[in-house]
């Protein structure tokens, strides 16, 4: 039984990722939408019941029906307080988005973007009007229709457009303990980064300003916490991950070092090379041969 429950979670992932889209009801959703790569995927969801939504350093309490729209590049946790929840969920890649040759970037969205909010409070007409246009998308995934992936992205684009009319949900409040908050969030954001898989996709977060800006958090907002919090600073926990991913590059791939300097944001060998030295002790050449 583990075994077919743990297949269906693998072919669910696989089809996602080579399709860049699927829409299913929340009830029928299993453990799938907890095992996605949040790393890629943008999510809209659709629910009804009572929960905490926790958004990089901000919770929404939510009771009744939201509309919800997730940012791969902000970590967020789903509390359901409800005994019965249910919805639809929507998950895509922007390269699914903008197959269509649409410029824009999601990112910069009002309902998608870094600091924004990403709760709306939904009336019952609305919901009837959005639970039609899910409803829609998941029997369109189902057809053969050769146009199928263009009409879903329209259903996208309406739910879209509906919902930049209503008003984001001012219902929210800081977490609890702020610090200890905004430092989790940090520490998930900074090991999504992570593994490099592809040259062609280097290291984008570098530095603590870079996470500070992701986050829409004062830098100094950022390392206060996080020095609170685990006693070392955020430009720390940067560089051990990086180095933790170049010893990992340097001994299990056959990428040249020039590349591994590149894919970890490095300009130029010469500033890896350094930068590796000087938080190891040894070279990256040395390391790879000796695989201490």
């Amino acid at each position: 039984m583990q075994d077919n429950k743990e297949r269906s979670i693998s072919e669910f992932n696989n089809e996602l990722k080579m399709k860049g889209f699927n829409v299913f009801q929340i009830e029928s959703d299993g453990k799938a939408t907890r095992t996605y790569s949040r790393k890629d995927f943008y999510k809209i969801c659709l629910t009804t019941g009572r929960s905490i939504i926790h958004y990089a350093d901000r919770s929404f309490e939510t009771e009744g029906t939201v509309l919800f729209f997730g940012n791969p590049h902000i970590p967020y946790s789903w509390e359901t307080i409800s005994t019965s929840y249910v919805g639809y969920t929507c998950l895509f890649s922007e390269a699914f988005f903008k197959a269509s040759d649409r410029p824009e970037s999601l990112q910069k969205s009002p309902l998608f973007k870094i600091g924004g909010t990403p709760v709306l409070k939904i009336t019952e007409q609305e919901r009837e009007f959005l639970n039609a246009l899910f409803l829609r998308m998941i029997d369109e995934q189902k057809t053969d229709y050769t146009y199928k992936d263009d009409l879903i992205r329209n259903y996208i684009n309406l739910i879209i457009h509906e919902a930049l009319k209503l008003r984001p949900s001012e219902n929210y409040v800081q977490h609890l303990n702020a610090a200890s908050r905004l430092t989790s969030v940090f520490l998930e954001l900074l090991e999504r980064q992570f593994p490099i898989e592809s040259i062609d996709r280097p290291l984008q977060l570098k530095t603590a300003q870079d996470y500070a800006s992701t986050l829409a958090v004062h830098v100094n907002s950022l390392n206060r916490a996080v020095k609170e919090v685990t006693g070392k600073s955020t430009t720390s926990h940067i560089s051990e991950r990086i180095i933790r991913e170049a010893k990992a590059l340097l001994q299990h791939t056959d990428w040249n070092i020039a590349d591994i300097a590149y894919a970890l944001g490095f300009e130029y060998p010469s500033y890896f090379n350094n930068y590796f030295k000087r938080m190891t002790g040894t070279n990256p050449k040395t390391y790879r041969i000796g695989e201490v």
